[in-house]
This record gives structure tokens, sequence and C-alpha cells, in this order.
């Protein structure tokens, strides 16, 4: 078997420790210099056996048991009369010991990274009596170190990042691999670090694992991420040693190092001139190969034509510079604009100002289009008035409007009547002047809002809106009245001279200086004994009693016309009746009864009567109704309206029988007889006066002639039309005999039949099968063949 230079030089060396551990590990007998050891009934003797720590190398493989130590007593004459015993951590599982020699071997193959050392205790005894001659002592197996662990990264793979443009030394990352073997043996766990993959852009430290840039002025922009491959060897990285790999990515972050540029020096945009405000002219946008916050931009216009017109701002998400309109555009006024637009860093890095100015120009040319526009008013609110009085045709006021185009084209107004539903004014096409066209009336309608359409002549679809505000001038044409229903009372015990109400008045109208009302009676009721009036001169009057003792059975109502007039010029004026009632008052002169029934109803019937009397007429009224309604139900026909269609009723048959041959399924002679009429279940889907017809009777009725044309008419009527559909109709069966030309009709043969059959045979068998032959045959299609 050949071994390779490593696998030779691992021999060679754990031979060489195997050799000095097993010469170290031979316990002789000393005098000790250690503790004392007491027997009962002797004098204190010093212990006579000690031996140093063990030490075993780890990962035997051997077939034989290995060799850790020899344990020997000066007791032991080697005439086998002491026994060793070993007892504590892995004795008889892992450590044995021979009790007459004292040799200790190990039976399993150990490793040192599960378990170092192992704590035992030794003990020598007299064969015989089983009784110490030596005090129990307690030694060490210590584990001996091989390098057969390969150092570890535990926290690998790594990630890390480093800012783009960084000087050389620039540290990245550090890295940490770990070692199982011993690091207080030998350089079994002393580890060196170097780079497998990554140079010439990246170092690593070999003692410390630091990595570090090792290329000056790397570009994100050209290369953003770098794998790199990290070894740690042990055993100082000599050759022999164990490794271990790990992978480390290096991302470059951005740094603020590329200026904005436009990709284009100058830019041309058309745009309508009936583009609204703020809407959106063009976007722009200037390149910068950064990203992230070194990337945000702030956009200006610096100079042009168009400073107050147009405004720039950015598109957070993308950066882009968007030109809006602040003003409206007018291509008869302007027909181009020209914008310097700058474009510059938000964040700008001091270390890369070197690298050019963090900003950057371009020109913008925005050309107007010229659109057909509406019409436009010379005003955008046309306030007017006019007097109430105004009669119709009336020229209250003018609008104008002219084409903003360079056509110029004419101008035809009209009046947008879902403003004006009442048809108050008329505007003239051609000239804008508006009239009224009806009565106007302030107090209706003080303000009338209306919007006056501007259509051009050349194209009606450009229509323009103006607006004009009419305020109605107001004229006294409207007389005053009491400013509410009043309700007056005045006690039975009244003093002369006592104040019953106060009035005052309200006028529709609103003259320029306020209302002024004057109270007075009227002529016919000036010279009454009664009351009187006194006007407050402040648009209110008071009414007073002229008397005392006023009684209800003498008179409980009191009505006094009080003339009103304004002060409009011509002042108008109205009566007003004010109801006055007779009241029995308490002694502080509130109002208890005004009605005079008191003394009325002891005279006459009482309530109760009244409400008996009532009642009777009431009942009597009902009596009528109902007798009337019975007479008209007895004068109601018991016969068939002609009108009427009789010819939903249902023909029932209980029993089918055998066919027209079979005699015995039912009585034959109510087939022959007419005047039989065979017991039928009422239909529910008919009238009640169809099913009086159908009374189950089973008796011989005489024949109504009445009845037999009626029927006779309808079977006419079915059989000539062809295209009537087949309705169920009364019909009356006689007997056919013992045979029929017609043969049997039934459907049931038809199964094996052609279905394209002629069925012209039909018309020869006469009026009764003209139905069918209609049906069936080639004729004429009717409405539901």
């Amino acid at each position: 078997m050949k071994l390779g230079k490593v696998e030779f030089c691992h021999f060679l060396q754990m031979l060489a420790l195997f050799l000095c551990l097993a010469g170290m590990n031979q316990a002789e007998l000393t005098r000790s210099r250690s503790k004392p050891y007491f027997q009962s009934g002797r004098t204190r003797t010093k212990r006579s056996w000690v031996w140093n720590q063990f030490f075993v190398l780890e990962e035997y493989m051997g077939t034989d048991p290995l060799y850790v130590g020899k344990l020997h007593s000066d007791v032991d004459k080697g005439d086998g009369s002491i026994k060793y015993i070993l007892s504590g951590e892995g004795a008889s599982s892992i450590f044995i010991i021979d009790e007459n020699t004292g040799d200790i071997h190990a039976t399993k193959r150990l490793d040192r990274e599960e378990q170092a050392y192992y704590t035992l205790r030794a003990q020598a005894l007299d064969r015989l009596t089983n009784k110490p001659v030596e005090p129990e002592s307690e030694f060490v197996i210590k584990i001996q170190d091989i390098n057969d662990n390969e150092p570890k990264f535990l926290d690998g793979p790594y990630t890390a990042g480093v800012p783009e443009m960084s000087p050389v030394g620039t540290s990245v990352v550090q890295v940490t691999a770990t070692d199982a073997d011993d690091p207080t043996y030998g350089n079994s766990a002393r580890v060196v670090y170097s780079i497998l993959q990554g140079q010439p852009y990246f170092s690593v430290e070999p003692k410390t694992g630091v990595i570090k840039t090792a290329l000056p002025n790397m570009d994100r922009e050209a290369k953003d991420q770098y794998l790199l491959v990290i070894q740690a060897k042990d055993m100082v990285g000599q050759n022999g040693g164990l490794s271990g790999t790990t992978s480390v990515t290096v991302t470059l972050t951005d740094v603020n190092d590329n200026p904005p540029r436009f990709p284009r020096r100058s830019y041309q945009y058309n745009v309508p001139e009936s583009l609204p405000v703020a809407s959106v002219v063009a976007r722009i946008k200037a390149a910068d190969a950064d990203v992230g916050p070194n990337a945000e931009m702030e956009y200006k216009i610096v100079d042009g034509d168009g400073l107050g017109v147009f405004k720039i701002s950015v598109d957070k998400d993308t950066q882009e510079g968007i030109i809006t309109i602040q003003k409206e555009l007018d291509f008869e006024a302007k027909t181009s604009y020209t914008l310097r637009i700058e474009a510059a860093n938000m964040h700008v890095d001091p270390r890369f100002l070197s690298l050019g100015p963090f900003s950057d120009m371009t020109t913008v040319k925005i050309i107007v289009e010229d659109v057909d526009e509406p019409p436009v008013f010379t005003s955008h609110l046309y306030p007017m008035v006019v007097s109430e009085a105004a009669k119709v045709g009336t020229i209250i006021g003018t609008v104008a409007a002219h084409d903003p185009d360079a056509s110029n084209s004419p101008v035809r107004y009209s009046i947008d009547r879902n403003t004006d539903l009442e048809r108050y004014f008329n505007i003239d096409a051609n000239s804008g002047v508006i009239t009224t066209a009806k009565s106007l009336d302030r107090e209706t309608n003080a303000i009338h809002n209306i919007t006056v359409l501007a259509m051009e002549s050349q194209n009606p679809a450009q229509i323009g809106r103006g607006y004009v505000a009419i305020t109605i001038l107001d004229i006294n044409d409207n007389a005053p009245e009491f400013a509410m229903d009043y309700e007056t009372t005045v006690c039975e015990n009244a003093q002369p001279g006592q104040v019953i109400q106060k009035i005052s008045a309200i006028d529709k109208d609103d003259p320029p200086n306020g209302h002024q009302f004057y109270f007075s009676l009227t002529a016919e009721a000036a010279n009454n004994h009664n009351f009187t009036l006194q006007d407050n001169k402040d648009n209110t009057a008071t009414v007073l009693t002229k008397r005392n003792g006023f009684r209800r059975q003498e008179q409980s109502v009191f009505y006094l016309p009080i003339f009103i007039v304004d002060s409009g010029s011509p002042s108008l004026s109205s009566t007003n009746t004010l109801t006055i009632r007779v009241c029995d008052c308490d002694a502080d002169g509130i109002a208890q009864t005004c009605n005079a029934e008191a003394y009325i109803l002891p005279a006459g019937l009482s309530t109760g009567a009244l409400i008996a009397i009532l009642a009777c007429v009431l009942t009597l009224l009902v009596l009528v109704l109902l007798i009337v309604t019975m007479r008209r139900r007895k004068k109601e026909p018991l016969i068939f309206d002609e009108e009427r269609d009789i010819r939903e009723n249902i023909v029932r048959y209980d029993d089918e029988g055998g066919g027209e041959e079979d005699t015995e399924a039912f009585d034959m002679a109510a087939l022959r007889n007419l005047n039989i009429m065979r017991d039928t279940k009422t239909r529910r889907d008919v009238t009640p006066e169809i099913q009086f017809l159908s009374r189950p009777t089973f008796k011989s009725i005489p024949d109504n002639v009445i009845f037999r044309e009626f029927i006779w008419e309808r079977l006419k009527e079915a059989d000539v039309d062809p295209c009537a559909p087949p309705y169920d109709s009364l019909q009356t069966y006689a007997f056919e005999g013992n045979g029929s030309v017609a043969e049997s009709l039934s459907s049931l043969d038809s199964i094996s039949s052609n279905s394209d059959q002629n069925y012209d045979y039909l018309s020869d068998w006469g009026p009764r099968f003209k139905r069918l032959a209609d049906m069936y045959g080639t004729g004429p299609d009717c409405l539901y063949s």
C-alpha cells in the first residue's frame, strides 16, 4: 500500500508522539511527599505509591487495546498477594486494569473533541483479606490531541457591502473560522486565512480574516457585485494542514459620482390652445446612472418667455420633469414658447465635485396649435335690472360675444331654456338684445339667473356660454293685509276702553324706505257702539272696547272691518275683517267658554237625541241600498250572451270504451238522444253563468231552439274557418253506425308510417274533416299550420 507525502508525514508524527507518551506513562512507585495515610492501631506512615498524569493518543485505530500506563505499589512483592482495582469515569467500559500487574488499557477509540480527559480512582487491596493496603488515589487520563478537524466557518456564507470608489484598504467584512482541535497543543488549531477567488479586487488579512479592498476606484456602474472564496487552513498554513472555505458576496453600494445629463439638447412639443389649465404638456428626464437618493433630481425653468405660463415639477417615482400649463393658451395671442430648463442632483457628494457640475441644461420649445374655439363673451356675468311693471317687449340689456379664431365667424344668440323654464325673456339672435316676454312679478321671483348661448354660424357645435343676472325692481302692486289670522275674544264683563287685540300688517312689496301702514275703521263701522280702533303709528293698531256688558246669548260673534293703507306711490289699501268672539272669562280675564250652545241646547234637543236620529237615518240608508242591489241582480238575464265564447268548456269522457264497435261500455241511447245531457263536472276557469248550463242533472229536458241554433252556428264557424285554433268546444255526438269511411283515426299506427305521407285524401271525406284536411293537406298554409 503506497502512502502519499501528506499521509506519510502524518504517520511519522503520530508514531513519534506515541513513543514519547508511552515512555511518560510508566508509573513508578516513589516515596511521595504527599498527604499521609492513617491506619488504626498503627503509627502514621507516608503513602507508598503515587503517579503522574497519564496521556493517551486520540483516534487510535489499532485492533489491540491501547496501553495507557501501569500502577505499582511498594507493598507488592510480586507474589500475587496484591490486587489492583479501578473505578471512576469510563472504568470497565473504556479503561480496564490488570488486577495482578496494574497495567491499564483503553478498549475503545477516544476522541478529544468529545471528552478531553477522564478522572479515575485506583486502589491496591490485599487479595486474601480484600482490605486496602494503600489509600485510594485519584488520577487523570488526558486525551492527547491530533490534527483531525478542519477549520469551519460557522457564520458563512457571508454578504457584505462597500461603497464604490472606496480607497485601497477599506475594510469590507471579517470572516472567522473555528478549529475543534486543541489550541493549547501544537499547531492543530492555529488558522491562517487566504483568498482563493476575488483577486485582484480584494485581499484578506492572514491572521484576522479581515477582507479589504485591493483596487481603487471600483465603479458600481461597471460592476456592482463580486463573489469571493476565502480559505482557512490550520497548522499555520503548513503542508499537511486541514482547510475549509466559505464564500463572501460583496456588493458595491452607490455613491453620487454621476451627474445628471439630458439625452438631447433641445425638445419640441405641440399642444392645442384648448388644453385646460393644469394639463400636462410634456415629460422630460435627465439620465443619471446613480440609484436611490443619489439619483433624485429637481427641475426648474431658468429662462424663456413662458415663465408665467408653464411650470415644471418632478415625479418622485420616475424622476421625470413634468411641464404643465399655468395659464390658458391662446393661439391668436402667441403661437410658441421657449423654455430653458435645468436638472440638478438634490444630494451632491463633495468628494466627487471634481467629476463635473452635477446639473445640466436643455431647451424646450412649445408650439401652440390653433383649434376652433367657441365664442367668447365680453363679460363672464352680465348684471341687469328691470321693473316688474315693464311691459312685454321691454329691452332689459344686451350681451355680446365674438369668435376668438382668425375666421371671426358671426355669432347667433339664444337662451338656455333650462334656466328660463317659464320663458320670461327673449333674446335677439343677431344683436344679443334681451327683452321681456311675459309680465314679471318681483314677489314671485326677485332675481332671474339665465344662461345665454352663443353659437358660431359656420359651426353650430361651437357654443359659448354667458351668464345674466336680471334683478326685478319692485313697484307698489300689493295691498297690505293682516300679518296673521287673529283669534280675538272679549269677556262678557269687559270694561270700556279695555284692549282686546293688537294687530299688525304685512305687505309683499319691498319699498326702499320700508313699510308704513295706517289703520282705521271703515265708514260703516266707524260709529259702532261696541269697539274702536287706535293707530299706534308704528305699523300696529290696538282694538279697544267702547262699552261693557257683552252677552253671548244676545250676540256671540262680532265682525269688525279694519281699513289698512300703505305708504306706496300710489298707495294701496285693503279691508280686513277681525272676528271677535264673546267668551265667559274667569276673574283673571282668561276666556273659559266661547260657545253659545250652553244656552241653546236646553231649549231644543240634547246631544244624545241628535246622535240617535243620525243613527236611524244611516240604518235606513243601508237598507235602501241593499234592496236596490238585490233587485238589480234579479233582473240579470239567465241565458248566454251571444258574444260570450263558450268554447273553453271541458267535455269530460269518463270511459274511452273499446272503440266505435263497442256498445257495451256505455249507454248508446244517451248518444242517440239529443235531449239527454250527460252529467259533467263544472270547470274552475269559466264564469258562473257558463257553469249554470252544466248543472249535474240526469233527467230529460225539452229541446231548446235557442241553444240548438247557437251551437250550430258555432259549429259552422269552426268548420269553415281553417285558421281557427282547435278550441275545446261544446259538441253534440251521435252514433256513427257499424262502419266509417275514415276508418281508424288513431295516431298509434302512425309510428311506422312515412313522415312524408300525403293527407290530401282528407278533403274527400266531407266538411267534418275539412279541419284535418287544412291542417295536414298541401293546401295554402294558415296561421296555425
